[in-house]
């Protein structure tokens, strides 16, 4: 593997607040083959002036935007399609990344020929204060594993599209990235979990995994309109949802010093 192309996939709704550090923690990368395509998706603030600023010192950055608001699935499909890296990699705009996250990925996948990796990553709050904790990944993680629970977090998530295929996101609003990351494993294989902290997200006020309720909706629709459950099977596997999430998952949390 000679020095890969990474294509980072940002979406961007209103996000102007948060959007420069994302950037920035993709422009301070050690790994430095990469282009950073952005989907705005219609936003109503200032998002597109600071993408464009820069746009014009960092040409290796690239916009493009819906006419109106489609959701983030819709946003990384489109960037997706225009991205040309052998990898393709998640970041929102209101998270980030730290400096080591692709090289280390670069050099896991290379060592231990992995097509899927993602790491541990750490939580801070909406402010940007750190809360000192880190949600550990797994080792390994495989798709009758993932389809308990979402155990990739997306940012840190990365896979190689030159040797599975671009993967593309349902057309739901929310927990698309779930189902993406399944169907990457369906295709791909066992993804690596790294045991390093490679990234930083954001905890918003009213996300769905602050919503519970809304979480448990939309992970019906996964089961029922993505992967083709019928009604009884998808609110069975909603219930084995509930017990990995709250019963297994939550041992992932560890507070740090």
């Amino acid at each position: 593997m000679q020095n890969p192309l990474v294509s980072v996939i940002m979406p961007a709704y209103n996000s102007n607040e948060f959007i420069a550090l994302a950037i920035e923690s993709v422009i301070a990368q050690e790994y430095k083959n990469w282009e950073l395509i952005i989907v705005d998706d219609a936003s109503k603030d200032a998002t597109v002036n600071t993408i464009r600023n820069y746009i014009k010192k960092e040409p290796r950055i690239k916009i493009f935007r819906n006419q109106t608001n489609h959701g983030a699935g819709y946003s990384r499909n489109k960037a997706i399609k225009e991205a040309s890296g052998e990898f393709i990699a998640f970041l929102d705009a209101d998270d980030l990344w730290k400096p080591e996250k692709l090289s280390l990925q670069l050099k896991f996948c290379e060592e231990n020929n992995a097509k899927i990796v993602f790491s541990s990553y750490g939580r801070i709050k909406e402010n940007g204060e750190n809360l000192n904790e880190i949600i550990e990944a797994l080792p390994f993680v495989n798709y009758p594993k993932l389809i308990r629970s979402n155990y990739i977090g997306n940012l840190t998530g990365m896979y190689n599209a030159g040797k599975i295929g671009k993967v593309y996101h349902p057309d739901i609003r929310k927990r698309q990235d779930w189902a993406m990351w399944l169907e990457v494993i369906r295709k791909g294989g066992t993804a690596h979990g790294m045991e390093e902290s490679l990234a930083l997200y954001r905890i918003r006020k009213g996300s769905v995994s602050e919503n519970k309720f809304e979480m448990l909706s939309y992970n019906f629709k996964i089961y029922n309109k993505v992967l083709g459950y019928g009604k009884l099977k998808s609110m069975y596997w909603v219930l084995i949802f509930l017990g990995e999430h709250f019963f297994v998952k939550s041992r992932q949390l560890k507070s740090i010093d």
